[in-house]
């Protein structure tokens, strides 16, 4: 049993599409992690917001060493120094998760999230993994109100996901809390391997669910239900309460978006 007042291991995924991502091209870097955000790397601002949440004692980064390391003199430090742990990313985001959980004790909650999460707070950080915590499920998923997101950010354009009951955006924001919530990534890596097989994907998730989203007649609980009993672990969500939560710099047009959320968070 885990600790319902112990802290989490934090992994921060920092893989990317090499020298075709747009945003590292357009900032010049060798990797989207480090594309400045408010004139600092996005991966440190990560790191810092990491250090200064009370829920986190651990931070480990998983990402590539002939693009990442030895280009930015604070995370060479901060990896030199033994403050954060370093894993070699996978060729995919499931296994990466894979492969930085196995680095983890078994028994410690794990927090993932992205590099390129540039807006990320300690409050962001603490508040989720506080739910997590308290949700009794092996893994959970940060989701924000698309309605939410919508009415901060009029202009931008979010992944929104629609059920009966609501639209909602993820947050790059999951917890892995029991052993068996681990296996997740095992189910992740699964959709990831069918991605250009939609039939497969469908057959995996039952048609009966499938049908159901596609006549917008699936409700959250009944997706979650459906995942659960696939991952064989228990699945739930977190709704997070600040719309920016939602935004990462996948795009140009959020690299803009950040910039300017950040501006305005100085101004308040």
């Amino acid at each position: 049993m885990i600790d319902p007042c112990g802290k989490f291991a934090a992994v921060v995924l920092a893989g990317d599409r090499g020298p075709e991502d747009p945003v590292a091209g357009a900032a010049g870097v060798d990797c989207k992690a480090l594309v400045p955000v408010g004139g600092r790397p996005m991966i440190l601002r990560v790191l810092h917001a990491l250090e200064q949440a009370s829920s986190i004692d651990a931070r480990l980064v998983c990402g590539s060493s002939s693009r990442l390391r030895g280009r930015e003199p604070e995370l060479d430090g901060l990896i030199a120094s033994g403050k954060v742990r370093w894993v070699e990313n996978e060729s995919s985001p499931s296994l990466s998760t894979r492969a930085a959980c196995n680095a983890l004790p078994q028994n410690e909650p794990v927090l993932v999230t992205t590099a390129d999460h540039a807006l990320l707070t300690p409050q962001m950080v603490d508040g989720f993994c506080l739910e997590a915590m308290a949700s009794s499920c092996d893994v959970v998923a940060g989701l924000a109100h698309s309605d939410l997101v919508a009415s901060a950010f009029p202009g931008s354009r979010r992944t929104v996901t629609r059920l009966r009951d609501g639209g909602y955006c993820g947050c790059n924001l999951f917890a892995f809390l029991t052993p068996r919530g681990r296996q997740a990534a095992t189910f992740w890596r699964r959709v990831e391997e069918q991605r250009k097989h939609p039939l497969k994907i469908v057959k995996a998730l039952g048609f009966g669910a499938i049908l159901r989203y596609l006549l917008g007649r699936l409700t959250l609980q009944e997706g979650l239900a459906r995942l659960s009993t696939l991952m064989g672990a228990r699945a739930g969500v977190v709704w997070m309460p600040q719309p920016e939560a939602a935004v990462d710099v996948d795009k140009l047009e959020d690299w803009v978006l950040a910039e300017e959320i950040l501006v305005h968070r100085r101004l308040a």
